[in-house]
């Protein structure tokens, strides 16, 4: 075994089998789920995001911090391949808010061939993201540990929709086309950088539990979610009240020599939103 896959694993706490098999794709990808943050605040310190396999494995692996799409499934694809699974990127195109364009293609996503059907794994979606790989089959409900979703196709387009408070919500939309690594690293930059990304604009944390539970943080919002139901919801009082959230509830590194961040790092970033507990006083 690798370095690299011994030290992801370790990351994920990984005692399991590591055949290429189904049992072992569906295993991974929920423990990453578990074990690895979706997160932006390298977007908002700001700091610029490398794809390369070295920069993931320093960043996600070895300092302990998580992510989003382009980092998480860049890993994951590393992982899975190194085992010995098929498996390439694809590139969606977001349209959970209903846009009235249809928008540019970032967001990274997998496709993994095993044993003759296809199937879509992605641990890079925040909140809502698949916990479990689903096969690649069209109008078939596909239940995950944290949800029921399905794929549409039409023509050469899928689109992937979760069922949420029981209507069919669409979270983005792809083809199988294989994209070439300068396509990620255009939609990471894009998404980084443009003025109007939401990654500019909020701090956004996800982190899934083994229960069917979640933690979700939006800036100053902080709530743990069990079988769609609020368990608890807390509005953080202040920055260090957010440092120590960041740490306990979402296991994130923060002390690496490079990717770590201290508490008046966070404190810069959260000054600049109206959601700050000291706006409006």
């Amino acid at each position: 075994m690798s370095p690299f896959l011994t030290a992801y694993l370790s990351r994920l706490g990984w005692t399991g089998e590591t055949g290429v098999t189904l049992e072992t794709l569906q295993a991974l990808h929920l423990a990453h789920n578990c074990t690895i943050p979706f997160e932006n605040i390298d977007v908002l310190l700001p700091r610029e995001i490398h794809l390369d396999d070295s920069a993931l494995e320093d960043k996600l692996v070895t300092a302990g911090r998580g992510g989003y799409c382009f980092e998480q499934n860049g890993l994951f694809e590393r992982a899975l391949r190194e085992l010995g699974f098929n498996v390439q990127s694809l590139l969606g195109r977001v349209i959970l808010a209903n846009p009235p364009q249809m928008p540019p293609r970032t967001h990274r996503l997998l496709l993994v061939d095993l044993g003759g059907e296809r199937w879509i794994a992605d641990v890079g979606f925040g909140g809502q993201t698949l916990t479990a790989p689903i096969r690649l089959l069209s109008d078939v409900p596909q239940q995950t540990p944290h949800g029921l979703y399905r794929l549409l196709n039409e023509g050469n387009d899928w689109t992937l929709q979760v069922s949420h408070h029981e209507h069919w919500q669409s979270m983005y939309q792809f083809d199988l086309t294989k994209p070439y690594f300068t396509d990620y690293v255009m939609g990471n930059f894009w998404s980084a950088h443009w003025p109007q990304s939401h990654f500019r604009h909020h701090l956004l944390m996800s982190r899934h539990l083994p229960d069917g539970g979640k933690l979700t943080l939006t800036n100053f919002s902080f709530t743990h979610w069990g079988n769609s139901h609020v368990l608890e919801k807390i509005e953080l009082p202040d920055v260090e009240a957010l440092y120590d959230v960041i740490q306990q509830r979402f296991g994130l590194g923060v002390d690496n020599r490079k990717h770590g961040f201290s508490v008046t790092d966070l404190g810069a970033i959260m000054s600049a939103f109206e959601t700050h507990p000291e706006a409006g006083k």
